[in-house]
C-alpha cells in the first residue's frame, strides 16, 4: 500500500526540495587523521545491523495499543473530554498518538540521513568523511525500521511536524559545513533520544522496545561524533561566530520546547487547536519530556564549547540550565547496555525454546515407539 494512503492528512508533494549550499569539500591526505574518531569510524563499521534480521517482526502488536499507553499519559486524561471516550474512541486515540511519535522519528531519521550525507560532502577532514559514510547507513536503517512498523503494525501515518521541518530546513539550508552537524547531531538527535527513551523505558511492548533500543545504540556513537567533531572545530572560531550558533541553538531550543506537542492528533479527534495546546501544557507527560529532552541536549552544547552568558541565561529561562553537569557519556554507555542486554535475553530465550522443541520432539517420538528417537 503507498504510505499516502495511510496519512491522517496530505503531507503535500511527494519530494520536498531543499536547496542545497556550501561547497563539496575534497582531501587529498589519506593516511591517518584523529586517532578517536577513526576508533569510532572502526566501530561503527563493527556496529553494523540488518534491520531486517535483528528485529523480531513476528511478534504481534495491537494497532489500538502498540506502545502500552497508560491512560494518564494520554493528554485528554482527566479533562471534560475524556468521560465521552468510548473504549474504542481511547484506543483510537492511542495509535493516533502512536502514528504521530514514529512518525516525526521516521521523518526526523530521513532528516538525519541527508544530513549525514551531506556532511561527507562538506566536511574538510577525511576521517570524519569516513564516519559519516557510516553514519549515514545508520540513518537508512533507522528510516527503514520506523517506517516498516507503521505501515505493517500501525497502519497509519502523520506528516512531519511544521517546526521539525522548519528545523530541518534551517540545518540543510546553511553554507556553513558545520551546522548539520550541530542542527541534526545535536538538536534534532537529542530530541530524537528524549523521545526514544522515554517510550523504551516505559513501553511493556516488546517490538517497539526493541527498535527503540537497537535505534538509540547507533545513536550514541552519533552523538560522540558530533561533540568530538564540534569541539576540535568551535575551539578555532573567533567569539563573533560562537555567538551565531549559539543564536541558533537557542532558536532550536525554544521550537523544541515549545511545538513538538502533538497538537495535530487532538485536532483529529474534534478538540479546537487553542484548547488543544493547553490541555498539552498542562500534560505532566510533556513537562517530564521535555526535562528529558535538555538532558541530552544541554550537557552536549556545554561540552562543544557554546556556553556564552545569553545562552547560560536562555537555560536558566527555561529552567533547565543545571543540566550541563549532566553525565552524557553515562547516558550514551547505558544506551549502548541496554540494547546489549536485549540481545542476551532474546538470544538466551530464542535457545531455550530450541531446547524445549528437540525435547519434545524426542519425547513424542518415545512415546510412538520410534526406532529413531
Amino acid at each position: 500500500m503507498s504510505t499516502h494512503e495511510l496519512y491522517t492528512k496530505d503531507p503535500g508533494e511527494g519530494v520536498w526540495p531543499v536547496p542545497a549550499s556550501g561547497a563539496a569539500r575534497f582531501s587529498w591526505e589519506y593516511d591517518g587523521g584523529r586517532e578517536r574518531l577513526l576508533a569510532l569510524y572502526q566501530k561503527g563499521k563493527d556496529k553494523q545491523w540488518d534491520g531486517a534480521k535483528r528485529i523480531a517482526w513476528d511478534l504481534e502488536v495491537d494497532p489500538n495499543d502498540p506502545l502500552g499507553t497508560p491512560d494518564e499519559a494520554l493528554t485528554l486524561y482527566g479533562t471534560r473530554y475524556w468521560g465521552k471516550l468510548t473504549d474504542k474512541d481511547k484506543g483510537e486515540l492511542r495509535r493516533h498518538y502512536a502514528a504521530w511519535n514514529f512518525s516525526q522519528f521516521l521523518h526526523g531519521e530521513q532528516g538525519a540521513m541527508v544530513c549525514a550525507a551531506r556532511i561527507v560532502e562538506s566536511v574538510p577532514d577525511l576521517d570524519a568523511k569516513f564516519y559519516s559514510a557510516t553514519q549515514t547507513m545508520d540513518e537508512a536503517r533507522h528510516a527503514e525500521v520506523f517506517g516498516r512498523f507503521l505501515h505493517e503494525k500501525v497502519g497509519m501515518l502523520y506528516p512531519i511536524n511544521d517546526s521539525l521541518q522548519g528545523l530541518l530546513g534551517d540545518t540543510l539550508r546553511d553554507s556553513r559545513w558545520d551546522m548539520p552537524y550541530l542542527g541534526m547531531q545535536v538538536l534534532i538527535e537529542g530530541l530524537a533520544l528524549a523521545a526514544f527513551g522515554m517510550i523504551r523505558d516505559t513501553t511493556d511492548k516488546p517490538l517497539p522496545k526493541q527498535i527503540l533500543a537497537y535505534v538509540m545504540q547507533d545513536e550514541a556513537r552519533h552523538v560522540a561524533f558530533g561533540r568530538m567533531a564540534l569541539r576540535d572545530y568551535y575551539k578555532q572560531l573567533t567569539d563573533a561566530e560562537l555567538r551565531e550558533r549559539e543564536e541558533f541553538v537557542i532558536e532550536g531550543c525554544y521550537l523544541m520546547r515549545d511545538r513538538l506537542r502533538g497538537v495535530e492528533v487532538l485536532e483529529n479527534f474534534g478538540i479546537p487547536r487553542k484548547e488543544a495546546e493547553e490541555f498539552s501544557e498542562q500534560s505532566e507527560f510533556l513537562h517530564l519530556f521535555r526535562r528529558l529532552l535538555f538532558s541530552r541536549i544541554v550537557p552536549c552544547v556545554k561540552d562543544i564549547g557554546l556556553w556564552g552568558d545569553r545562552l547560560q541565561r536562555a537555560y536558566v529561562e527555561m529552567g533547565v540550565f543545571e543540566m550541563g553537569n549532566s553525565n552524557l557519556d553515562l547516558l550514551m554507555s547505558e544506551d549502548e547496555e541496554i540494547a546489549e542486554a536485549l540481545d542476551r535475553e532474546r538470544f538466551a530465550a530464542e535457545e531455550r525454546d530450541r531446547v524445549e522443541e528437540v525435547r519434545a520432539t524426542i519425547a513424542e517420538g518415545a512415546r510412538s515407539g520410534d526406532p529413531a528417537a
